[in-house]
């Protein structure tokens, strides 16, 4: 068999060659959906992608017989550095033949960036923070993925414990096929808190966004502050997510809640891309961008996901948390039910994090998808 070579991603060429080696290993996986070539070209870009104001990367794909194989990132995150003081780096992207000689060659490759910058650990997968697409799907496999979650080959996790990683952290994917009334329980929570008059509910604002994203965000950073791993947006950050907001949602895909007049919890809901993008390979040209415009402006998507949910700290415990939250996922739950769609991904959620867990399961969700966080010292 032919060595593996590892190449870093120094060019148009080698990016493109990074972005094609998923293509063949979930060839056969029918459960795959291939990202936006023209999306995923923007996330790799510093220039476009406002992660790269505090942090470095790189790229390394690898080769057999001059063909790619595998692929791997290498991250260095100063924000997170500043946050956790953990000397902890990132790996991301990960993907490869099995055949545990390319999967040592990747990790040698991005050990040996992440050494050469003084890092004492790494943990992944996270592509690129754990505000993206993160963690190793190691349970679910027989599902799609949802928009901005991943998907994985199952002998991946072979791989991983191959290397000497270790699990850091599950996070759970919760869904549910019909977005039906709250169930008894959460109507008496719902109805006892409303009727104080104490809590009001509202959509974003979308001629405000950029004012309303911020206020989500201000919730978010204070909610999920003590969560694991966690990193705060920055503004640049917010400003992208804004941008990219205000094309996907009708306002009503956000609640912000507020508690005598104070911002204090919010959830926010999206339209799974993915059940737009299946089946376009990747590509949006020639005629694929006028099938994902025309699904874009009804705005009515088969699926949804929800990849925020909080309630300030201040507010969390007892049941005026719980009403919070509650409040926040009935708003937007109502207004999806009245369009039509019932299916919803609740994702993702820290194995421990037990108050949201029950919350979720009342509302009938299952556990049906599980995501694992890496970690080795170097």
């Amino acid at each position: 068999m032919s060595a593996i070579s590892i190449r870093p991603v120094s060019d148009k060429a080698a990016i493109r060659a990074f972005l094609e080696v998923p293509f063949a290993l979930y060839r056969d996986d029918p459960n795959w959906v291939a990202p936006l070539f023209l999306e995923r070209l923007d996330h790799l870009n510093p220039k476009k992608n406002p992660y790269f104001q505090h942090a470095d990367a790189q790229l390394f794909v690898a080769y057999r017989g001059g063909k790619p194989v595998g692929r791997i990132s290498a991250q260095h995150d100063r924000l997170r550095l500043e946050r956790h003081k953990d000397n902890a780096g990132q790996f991301g992207f990960f993907e490869s033949e099995n055949d545990p000689a390319v999967a040592q060659a990747l990790f040698s490759a991005a050990e040996s960036w992440l050494r050469q910058r003084g890092l004492a650990k790494v943990q992944g997968p996270f592509n690129f923070s754990i505000n993206d697409e993160l963690g190793m799907l190691v349970h679910g496999f027989g599902h799609k993925p949802n928009m901005m979650m991943g998907h994985a080959l199952p002998y991946y996790q072979g791989l991983m414990d191959g290397q000497g990683l270790r699990k850091a952290k599950d996070l759970i994917a919760y869904y549910t096929e019909d977005l039906g009334p709250l169930p008894a329980l959460l109507q008496r929570v719902a109805k006892r808190a409303m009727a104080t008059g104490d809590i009001a509910i509202r959509p974003l604002d979308k001629k405000n966004i950029k004012r309303d994203i911020a206020i989500v965000m201000d919730i978010f950073n204070d909610a999920w502050s003590h969560n694991w791993g966690f990193v705060p947006f920055t503004s640049a950050e917010l400003e992208k997510l804004a941008n990219d907001m205000k094309m996907l949602v009708h306002g009503d895909y956000v609640a912000i809640v507020t508690y005598k007049g104070e911002n204090a919890a919010m959830s926010v809901t999206l339209p799974n891309l993915n059940d737009w993008i299946d089946g376009f390979n990747g590509r949006l040209l020639p005629f694929n961008w006028l099938k994902l415009a025309k699904a874009v402006i009804a705005k009515r998507p088969p699926s949804i996901r929800m990849p925020l949910l909080g309630v300030r700290k201040k507010f969390q415990d007892g049941i005026l948390g719980s009403a919070l939250a509650v409040a926040a996922i009935d708003h937007v739950r109502n207004y999806h039910i009245s369009r039509g769609t019932k299916a919803c991904e609740m994702s993702w959620i820290l194995e421990d994090n037990m108050r949201i867990r029950h919350i979720i399961e009342e509302l009938g969700g299952v556990h049906y998808k599980t995501y694992r966080i890496y970690e080795k010292d170097l």
